[in-house]
């Protein structure tokens, strides 16, 4: 199968604490690859390293076959970013945000296209901020798609929504992986894993614990759930 990112002993640190210690994995075209870890496990830093974002310290990365360290520019034509960290202008309407971005890009996809597909396009002229969380995650997919990109990376997409935006956004990546759309995320639910994941990596302090599709994570456990299965993996790289 094709990949559509490799990652092999990536590492990142800030000053002597190691963030991301010696990560290897890859993503295949058409899959929805899930990066999964508590809070602080290094999950944004992987993929900001990964990127390009921040400099690497160790490793390597390869995305849609090229080097993000010397093919920034044309990496960020083909892939589509969504960053925990993302932020707003204030004041900014719907309809700014997509024109000014759809601008970085020498063939964006059709932005009121996009907003039609997410029910966003009654928003057009809405602020920004006035939008409701599941609303304003759904643009953050909106322009993270402008780029008509091979790859996606969400970071932390649902963090902070209530139960039924959460499921929105989640029928709104459904929507992309029957479309074939190739996806990394980073969560930290459970339920989020199982519904969208083909395989997940499970990852604390910066290191691998188990690689694999949802059920040979959890059949490698003595627990016949993910949540169940991920509480175990943690507690017991934890006193290794």
């Amino acid at each position: 199968m094709e990949s559509c990112m490799k990652v092999k002993n990536l590492t990142k640190r800030f000053g002597k604490r190691v963030v991301v210690d010696r990560l290897s994995f890859h993503v295949n075209r058409k899959e929805v690859f899930g990066l999964l870890g508590p809070n602080g496990a290094g999950k944004s830093t992987t993929i900001e390293t990964a990127l390009g974002l921040k400099k690497v310290d160790g490793g390597t990365a390869e995305i849609v076959g090229m080097n993000p360290a010397a093919k920034r520019k044309k990496i960020f034509e083909r892939v589509g970013v969504q960053l925990q960290s993302s932020n707003f202008q204030n004041n900014i309407r719907v309809e700014e945000i997509c024109e000014e971005l759809s601008a970085l890009y020498k063939s964006p996809a059709d932005y009121r296209e996009l907003l039609r597909q997410f029910k966003l396009e009654e928003f057009l002229r809405q602020p920004v901020d006035k939008l409701s969380g599941g609303e304003r995650q759904k643009l953050s997919v909106v322009l993270a798609l402008l780029p008509g990109p091979e790859l996606v990376f969400l970071d932390e997409l649902t963090t902070g929504l209530d139960t039924a935006a959460r499921r929105e956004v989640w029928q709104t990546l459904k929507g992309l992986k029957e479309r074939g759309m190739t996806i990394l995320l980073t969560t930290h639910y459970m339920e989020e894993a199982e519904s969208l994941c083909d395989r997940i990596m499970l990852i604390k302090q910066g290191k691998e614990i188990i690689t694999g599709t949802v059920e040979e994570v959890v059949g490698n456990s003595p627990y016949d759930n993910l949540e169940d299965a991920y509480l175990w993996y943690m507690e017991e790289e934890g006193k290794r």
